[in-house]
């Protein structure tokens, strides 16, 4: 017997092992530093206790029946013919439709109010930053500040930041955990995010869908300060001596692993419109030119009057 007993014992400290390294994580998602971040964790917290209702009594009625009905127990009731019970039918059906109701209102109320879209009520004035998903780093626009940053990006805590997010390489996944929220980067698309952060603090920002080799370094640093702070890094940045012309940009945006933090004092006017539009054949119903001057070229040989009014299109 013992011979059997050890090697199942011994099949448990993998798990034992994964268990205490998961003891070093980080709760972002459960300790977050904005409203938003907030109200989703509260989200989780409350749909997890409402399935809780049933997965819990049905735990431990697993273990009760399992135990009064064990074959020692010759004092429980024998009822081979037994299969209608109207009182278990009426908690088998009623308590779980009940917990759906609570979920589907919860669900429709959260829904609306935390949609990424929707912009935060508040009296002070936002912070805009538009996104660049490139491979494999971050590149982020102050339009307002006319500022740009590679992997970092400093805000003021207690002041809405609305961030306008689109990608320059493969579909990717914008992610502030320490805020909340995670919305895709996708290449000619536009999409929005609006998040704040209710303290000072260093939050990790990650690309939260695979897109290649670099994907694990794909990171950059979420930084909430204080006004005077914030004010002073704008300044710092200004003075920076790289700027994010034509040329800088089109070096960052090849491929590369692991990118320090970048400071660009100017950048190219309109580069996070001219990153959108530069995909602007992709959208459907809008045939790529190439293509269209192919199919002309190809009508042109067959009638031979065509030929030089495809060229021309």
């Amino acid at each position: 017997m013992s011979k059997n007993r050890y090697p199942r014992l011994l099949g448990f400290l993998p798990l034992l092992g994964m268990m205490l390294m998961l003891g070093g994580c980080k709760w972002s998602l459960l300790d977050p530093k904005g409203q938003v971040g907030l109200d989703e964790r509260n989200l989780i917290i409350t749909a997890t206790l409402l399935m809780l209702l049933v997965v819990v009594p049905v735990i431990i009625m697993t273990f009760a029946f399992a135990w009064k009905y064990r074959a020692s127990n010759t004092k429980a009731t024998y009822a081979p013919k037994w299969s209608h019970s109207t009182k278990i039918e009426i908690a088998v059906w009623l308590v779980p439709i009940l917990i759906i109701i609570a979920l589907g209102y919860v669900t429709y109320k959260s829904t609306h109010a935390l949609d990424p879209y929707r912009p935060l009520d508040s009296e002070v004035k936002p912070i805009n930053i538009e996104v660049v998903a490139l491979d494999w780093k971050w590149l982020f626009i102050y339009p307002d500040l006319g500022i740009a940053t590679v992997n970092k990006i400093v805000f003021p805590e207690h002041t809405p930041v609305n961030f306008k997010i689109t990608s320059d390489t493969v579909m990717n996944s914008f992610f502030i955990p320490g805020l909340g929220g995670q919305i895709y980067a996708m290449a000619g698309m536009q999409t929005k995010l609006h998040l704040i952060a209710n303290q000072k603090a260093e939050m990790d920002g990650i690309s939260a869908n695979y897109s290649g080799a670099g994907f694990t370094g794909m990171k950059f640093k979420a930084i909430s300060t204080s006004q005077e702070e914030f004010d002073a890094w704008v300044a710092e940045v200004k003075a920076a001596p790289k700027q994010l012309d034509q040329a800088e940009y089109e070096a960052l945006a090849k491929p590369s692993q692991n990118n320090p933090v970048a400071l660009y004092s100017t950048y190219t006017p309109d580069l996070f419109q001219k990153v959108v539009d530069k995909y602007e054949g992709m959208k459907p119903g809008k045939p790529v030119k190439h293509e269209k001057k192919e199919v002309a070229a190809v009508e042109g040989s067959d009638t031979g009057s065509h030929s030089t009014a495809g060229a021309e299109e």
